[in-house]
């Protein structure tokens, strides 16, 4: 039974307002959650993103061709009843932000890093109230208390369905600094994507390509841009 799919069972999925939220109904029926829970999202363009999710599928139902959808899903069984806790495990990333820990060489990737990752400190400092000082090398210095708690203060503000989004700008970019640029739109979030590989590109420029890893770096773009759609649309 492990190749079963299950088959389209409706003609067409419907966009439903209720109250101040809004859920999506196949022929009339209302769509819940792998747990069971009516899938209730905060607006329109969400739900008519899962809307055609379902009105996209074929004779049989492939969950991997609906990103908003689990998207929406994971924000009401999984975020939402660990809000929290959720918000918590993002804050830390603060006091070991991807942009703060660089290269102690060469000298050329030193600059680079330093040329393009400056900047977003730099507007963190200045827009989110939250300095973080880069460190040279991988060893753990902790960040000033006064600004971990400024980035802390506008993770936990946020609801379930942001926090789900910002959860993977936030954990496929190893940075809660380039989180927060994706969801504040500072810059284009495919820059933002690239400038969390800067790394691996210096890698990939100096000892060539792996094809594996490039396919993998791919799967993760677009987990990313989607992340950042999906917080656009909360």
């Amino acid at each position: 039974m492990s190749g079963w799919k299950p088959k389209r069972f409706w003609k067409s999925a419907q966009v439903v307002a209720e109250g101040d939220a809004f859920t999506v109904t196949l022929d009339g029926r209302p769509i819940r959650t792998p747990g069971k829970a009516p899938l209730l999202m905060p607006s329109r363009a969400m739900a008519v993103a899962v809307a055609a999710e379902w009105d996209d599928q074929g004779a049989t139902v492939d969950p991997r061709t609906m990103p908003f959808t689990r998207s929406a899903n994971s924000a009401i069984d999984k975020v939402a009843p660990r809000r929290a806790e959720v918000a918590e495990l993002l804050a830390a990333y603060g006091d070991a932000d991807l942009l703060c820990y660089r290269a102690p060489e060469p000298e050329a990737l030193v600059a680079r890093q330093a040329a393009l990752w400056d900047p977003l400190l730099e507007r963190a400092a200045r827009e989110l109230g939250a300095p973080l000082a880069p460190r040279t090398g991988v060893v753990h210095l902790p960040q000033a208390p006064e600004a971990l708690a400024a980035l802390s203060a506008r993770v936990h503000a946020m609801d379930p369905f942001q926090l789900a989004g910002f959860h993977d700008l936030v954990s496929l970019s190893g940075s809660l600094v380039l989180g927060f640029a994706a969801a504040l739109d500072w810059q284009d979030p495919d820059a933002l994507w690239t400038l969390s590989r800067l790394d691996e590109l210096w890698q990939e420029e100096h000892w060539g390509a792996d094809d594996e890893a490039q396919a993998a770096a791919e799967v993760k773009r677009q987990a990313f841009l989607h992340a950042k759609r999906f917080f656009d649309a909360a």
